[in-house]
């Protein structure tokens, strides 16, 4: 029983849970935002778990592609499951394709094609042009390549209307424009593992006074995107109000970063950034059913 139980765990480590939960957080926002999905609670339950499976499948076909080199990470080696040696890379192959299925099936059968198709060009975007063509070529890959993990507010605006429109649009701006500073916070902390598995990223290809400078670059145009959102009827001032405090502190982290270099600054706005996007869309979600 032991070891079915660490078998389970591994299979659920391999999709990244953390990122699952905040991938379909910002999709319940949506439908929060959107308002007309509340009436159908059953409804909303299988269209967030075909969400947490888009992201899930594409996390554990990322994990796949890059085993050989999570192994040579110490950050990875020992976490994640297939460089460990937990679980076999075709179980993992299987279990992620299967997991990106049952969430095309899902959006197929209880919502729309547009859905199902946003949710399919995330899996694919992420693995086959991110994971297998940016991130080893380019060190702004997550410039783009953080498009596939903004895809969640679109694909629960199509599942409930079959449309897509300004308001998650601008959802996905947010999401996509805090991808850079989030990310290269992280590899300001881990430049020795990402150059020992030759992905070049930014601050290793142009240095740490240049990624600094990005990061509070994109902290700046982050910031207000979230207040594009006022006027419509189901956002108020409880949102606002928080976007905007928010929004400070994700500025002054920023500027933390680059008027004082080192690794403790740069792991605080990591740990931030991740807040600071849960608590948006917890902040958005409270408003609307307010």
């Amino acid at each position: 029983m032991t070891a079915l139980v660490q078998k389970c765990r591994d299979y659920l480590a391999l999709t990244k849970p953390r990122i699952v939960l905040l991938f379909t957080l910002t999709g319940f926002a949506a439908f929060a935002v959107e308002g007309n999905s509340w009436a159908r609670p059953g409804w909303l339950v299988l269209i967030l778990c075909a969400i947490g499976c888009t992201a899930g499948s594409a996390n554990g076909l990322n994990q796949y592609v890059e085993r050989r080199l999570d192994a040579l990470m110490v950050r990875t080696r020992t976490k994640r499951p297939l460089p460990a040696g937990r679980i076999a890379p075709m179980g993992a192959l299987i279990f992620s394709w299967a997991l990106g299925l049952l969430a095309c099936g899902i959006l197929l059968w209880q919502a729309n094609i547009l859905s199902a198709a946003f949710a399919a060009a995330t899996i694919l975007f992420y693995v086959l042009f991110y994971t297998m063509w940016l991130k080893p070529r380019t060190p702004y890959n997550i410039v783009i390549g953080g498009a596939a993990g903004a895809t969640a507010p679109l694909i629960a605006w199509a599942a409930a209307t079959g449309t897509i429109g300004w308001v998650p649009l601008i959802l996905f701006l947010i999401i996509f424009l805090w991808t850079p500073p989030h990310f290269w916070a992280l590899a300001l902390c881990y430049q020795d593992d990402y150059r020992t598995a030759g992905f070049p990223m930014l601050p290793i290809v142009h240095g740490e006074e240049r990624t600094r400078k990005e990061i509070v670059a994109y902290a700046l145009i982050t910031a207000p995107l979230p207040l594009l959102l006022a006027g419509w009827p189901t956002v108020g001032m409880i949102y606002l109000v928080g976007a905007v405090f928010l929004g400070i502190e994700f500025i002054r982290r920023a500027v933390l970063v680059r008027m004082r270099p080192g690794r403790a600054t740069a792991g605080r706005l990591f740990a931030y950034s991740i807040a600071y996007l849960f608590l948006l869309n917890i902040l958005l979600t409270v408003d609307a059913v307010l």
